[in-house]
């Protein structure tokens, strides 16, 4: 069985679209988000509709709950002093414009998802997690050690970790289990910006991680976010190569 995960949507409706319908037409059945609908681009309510609407299980992002819970945001230490107060205006943006409806939505998200799966005598456990499974505020990045993932998959007794967060995908494998980022769908790092996501092959014998790497049409975004009351340093990201 094939499963599909997405991630940091970030109120990219365009972004979130195609890879929607690309996982549509793979005929994934089963799809799983990891959080951060909103911020950044200018269809926070859209994205967040759409995945209310297809019902699909989605954890709550760190950006989710300082929207929800209207609560304190956190800095990053390595953004200027311009940097950081156009973010806050950003997700003070969402917090002003996302609806009430939406806003109880995101409140009530789980921070966790634990998968099980049998595949004839096989059970593969598999943790969601938007960022870390101790924290939405704490990266786990491609070059941690080994065996800083050995030991969350050991404690977290699973075959395979997923996350998200720092909006750049990897897939290491580790003593024949996984530590999994899938992405950004709507706000990707990675020097394409393509909408990232994953696609999990889950077998009796093994699993088989897929990272997908869509293009689309960045510009309309980028002059969305221009267009909308969104600091223009949003925009200016989608220059960036």
């Amino acid at each position: 069985m094939k499963i599909a995960v997405i991630s940091d949507i970030h109120g990219n409706l365009p972004a979130l679209i195609h890879v929607l319908d690309d996982i549509q037409a793979r005929e994934i059945r089963q799809i799983y988000c990891l959080g951060d609908l909103a911020d950044f681009a200018p269809w926070p309510n859209e994205c967040i509709e759409l995945i209310k609407t297809l019902n699909i299980p989605c954890l709550q992002g760190n950006h989710d709950q300082w929207i929800a819970e209207d609560s304190k945001i956190v800095a990053l230490a390595n953004h200027s002093a311009e940097e950081a107060r156009d973010r806050e205006l950003a997700i003070n943006h969402s917090k002003a414009t996302i609806t009430l409806d939406n806003k109880a939505f995101l409140k009530d998200l789980p921070f966790q998802i634990r998968l099980d799966y049998k595949i004839a005598a096989k059970r593969w456990q598999i943790l969601l997690v938007h960022a870390h499974p101790d924290s939405n505020n704490k990266h786990l990045y491609e070059q941690e050690p080994d065996e800083t993932f050995a030991f969350l998959l050991d404690r977290e007794q699973v075959d395979a970790l997923i996350m998200g967060h720092t909006h750049y995908s990897f897939v290491k494998e580790i003593e024949n289990k996984w530590a999994i980022n899938c992405g950004s769908v709507g706000r990707s790092k990675e020097s394409t910006r393509d909408a990232s996501y994953l696609i999990l092959d889950i077998n009796e014998d093994r699993i088989i991680p897929e990272i997908i790497q869509l293009d689309y049409n960045k510009w309309s975004v980028r002059n969305a976010i221009k267009d909308s009351e969104i600091p223009d340093l949003y925009a200016y990201f989608w220059d960036a190569k």
